[in-house]
C-alpha cells in the first residue's frame, strides 16, 4: 500500500508550491516488508522539488545512517509488528537529535497522531487516506518549523552573547570612570574580568547624607527613562543644593557612580547599553549645572558688592572747618 497519488487535472501555478526547499535529502526507515519504491515514485510524480530518498531496513540501522549524516527530514513507516516507530523516534529524540521526523503507517490518522506527538514526531500520514500532496506539505511544514527553531535558537544565543558582552563593557566602563574619581579599589591594575565585579561591589563611603542618595537615585532612574525633558529645574536645584553644601565634582561623580552601579547590578540579563547612554547625560548634565553654580559663587566673592549713594548725596560734600 502507498499513499494515494490522484493528480488534479488542473495545472497548479508556481506560486501554489511556494515554500517548499528545491530539494530535500529524505530518509525513509522501513520494515524487510515494506520496501520504498511506492514512496519514491509518489514523490516523483508530485513534489515539484527534487527528493532524494535513501532507504533503510530496521531501526538500527535508521539510527546508525542519522549518525553519519544529516538529513532535512526522516520518514519512519510504523507496523507495531515489524518495526515500532513510537520507540524510534523516542530513541531518536533521546539522543539529542533535533531534526523532523515523520511516521507513516496504516492506521487512522486520528487513532495514531497524538501518540506521535507525545513521542516528539512532527506528525503522521496514513497511507492509506493521505494523499502526496498533503505528505509533501506536511513533510515541508515540518522542515520549515525545525528551521525556525533553530534560527530562533541562534537569535537567542546571538542576543545573549550580545546582553553579556554590554555587562562587560559596562562593568569596564565602571571600573574606569572609579579610577578618574581618585577610588582606592579602581586604582589598582585590573586585568581579570572575574574581579571587576568585586571592584563594583566594593565599599565605597560616601559622606553624604542618605536623603541626598536616595533623591539621586530616584532622579536617575526618571532620567534613564524619561531623558531630561523636564528635570532641568530639578537638576538646577539639585546642583545649588551640592553647592551650598560644599560638594566637588569628585564627590559628586563618586554618588553618581555608586547609585549607577546599583541600577546596573540591578538589570540582570537586561540590556545595558540604554542605561549607561543616559547616565552618562546625567553625569554630564549636573556637572554642567554645579560648575555654574560655583562659577555664579567665585563671581560673587570675587566682586563684593558696593555700596551705592542715595540720590542728592552724588556731589562731594564740603569740609567742615
Amino acid at each position: 500500500m502507498g499513499v494515494a497519488t490522484k493528480r488534479s487535472s488542473k495545472v497548479r501555478s508556481p506560486a501554489a508550491w511556494r515554500g517548499i526547499p528545491p530539494i530535500m535529502r529524505v530518509l525513509y526507515i522501513t520494515d524487510p516488508q515494506r520496501t520504498g519504491g511506492w514512496l519514491a515514485e509518489a514523490f516523483a510524480t508530485e513534489s515539484p522539488s527534487e527528493i532524494r530518498l535513501q532507504e533503510v531496513v530496521g531501526s538500527a540501522a535508521g539510527l546508525a545512517r542519522l549518525r553519519d549524516e544529516v538529513f532535512d527530514i526522516v520518514l519512519v513507516s510504523h507496523d507495531a509488528l515489524q518495526l515500532d516507530a513510537l520507540e524510534l523516534i523516542g530513541a531518536y529524540r533521546a539522543s539529542g537529535a533535533e531534526g523532523p521526523i515523520v511516521a507513516l503507517g496504516t492506521q487512522s490518522e486520528q487513532e495514531m497522531v497524538v501518540p506521535c506527538y507525545e513521542a516528539g514526531a512532527d506528525g503522521y500520514v496514513c497511507v492509506n487516506t493521505s494523499t502526496t500532496r498533503n505528505l509533501i506539505w506536511l513533510v515541508t511544514r515540518a522542515v520549515q518549523r525545525h528551521e525556525l527553531i533553530r534560527d530562533n535558537h541562534r537569535l537567542n544565543l546571538a542576543e545573549q552573547q550580545r546582553l553579556q558582552r554590554e555587562h562587560e563593557e559596562a562593568q569596564r566602563l565602571l571600573v574606569e570612570q572609579r579610577a578618574l574619581t581618585g577610588t582606592a579599589e579602581a586604582n589598582r591594575p585590573c586585568q581579570d574580568a572575574s574581579l571587576l565585579a568585586g571592584f563594583l561591589e566594593a565599599d565605597v563611603h560616601l559622606h553624604l547624607p542618605q536623603p541626598l542618595i536616595d533623591h539621586y537615585r530616584e532622579l536617575l532612574r526618571t532620567y534613564v527613562i524619561m531623558g531630561s525633558g523636564n528635570l532641568c529645574c530639578e537638576l538646577r536645584r539639585l546642583a545649588e543644593l551640592l553647592a551650598a553644601a560644599g560638594v566637588t565634582s569628585q564627590e559628586t561623580m563618586q554618588l553618581h557612580l555608586f547609585v549607577l552601579e546599583e541600577l546596573v547590578r540591578g538589570l540582570g540579563s537586561r540590556s545595558t547599553r540604554h542605561v549607561m547612554t543616559r547616565a552618562d547625560l546625567l553625569a554630564m548634565d549636573i556637572l554642567i549645572h554645579l560648575a555654574e553654580q560655583y562659577r555664579r559663587r567665585y563671581q560673587q566673592r570675587a566682586h563684593a558688592p558696593v555700596q551705592l549713594l542715595l540720590p542728592g548725596f552724588d556731589e562731594e560734600l564740603p569740609h567742615v572747618l
